[in-house]
Formats: C-alpha cells, sequence, structure tokens
C-alpha cells in the first residue's frame, strides 16, 4: 500500500513560480514511475511529467515542456514539480499518482494505482 500526499498549491500572478511536493509513505519502492496530472474545472485530467523510477527519465507534456522540472528525492520519498513562467491556463487541481508496471500511455490517468488528494493550484493574469 502506497500513500500520496501533495502540498505546494496556491495563488501566484501570470510568469511566477511555485514548486509543488508529494510525500509518499509505504511500499514506494515498488512503483516504476511517478508522475503529475492536473485537472481544470469542466475539463478531463491531463498528464503533465512523469518520471521513471529505474532510469530517473523524464517526460512532459507539450503544455509544459521548457517551464516545468519534475525530479524526485529518493532519500525523502518525495516527488517534486517546480513550475515556472506560470500561466493561467496552468491553473486547476495537481494531483501526484504512481503505478507499477509499464504503461502504453503514462500521460493518461487510467491504470494508475495510487493518487494523492489533490493541490490546487490558481494563476491570475
Amino acid at each position: 500500500q502506497v500513500q500520496l500526499v501533495e502540498s505546494g498549491g496556491g495563488s501566484v500572478q501570470t510568469g511566477g513560480s511555485l514548486r509543488l511536493s508529494c510525500a509518499a509513505y509505504g511500499y514506494t519502492y515498488t512503483l516504476d514511475l511517478m508522475s503529475w496530472f492536473r485537472q481544470a474545472p469542466g475539463k478531463e485530467r491531463e498528464g503533465v511529467a512523469i518520471i521513471y523510477s529505474l532510469s530517473s527519465k523524464t517526460t512532459y507534456a507539450d503544455s509544459v515542456k521548457g517551464r516545468f522540472t519534475i525530479s524526485r528525492d529518493n532519500a525523502k520519498n518525495t516527488l517534486y514539480l517546480q513550475m515556472n513562467s506560470l500561466k493561467p491556463e496552468d491553473t486547476g487541481m495537481y494531483y501526484c499518482a504512481a503505478a507499477w508496471g509499464v504503461k502504453s500511455d503514462p500521460f493518461s490517468p487510467v491504470g494508475y494505482n495510487y493518487w494523492g488528494q489533490g493541490t490546487q493550484v490558481t494563476v491570475s493574469s
């Protein structure tokens, strides 16, 4: 069993920065990938950034490339998302997620085994 707890959301103006954290508890060594998703009101949940446990390879959605950075601190069992040059369209609830095994589409929320409760990010113009 794994528990994920996000923190670090808030309200910023366009161009600002935030760093989200996701603390993982439990059998975290069993996880193959960890990801950040977001969901805006009235929209589907979308994958933002992914990091693979063994290789530490990272991938990003086109909408955040060059602005967001996903990383992890294995000693602290914590996942991070550094968000720079924030835009109003980045507004939404941000979720940390974790999965076992290989996923054909890691940016799809389908098949993830664990989810955090979410942290709100609001970017004003």
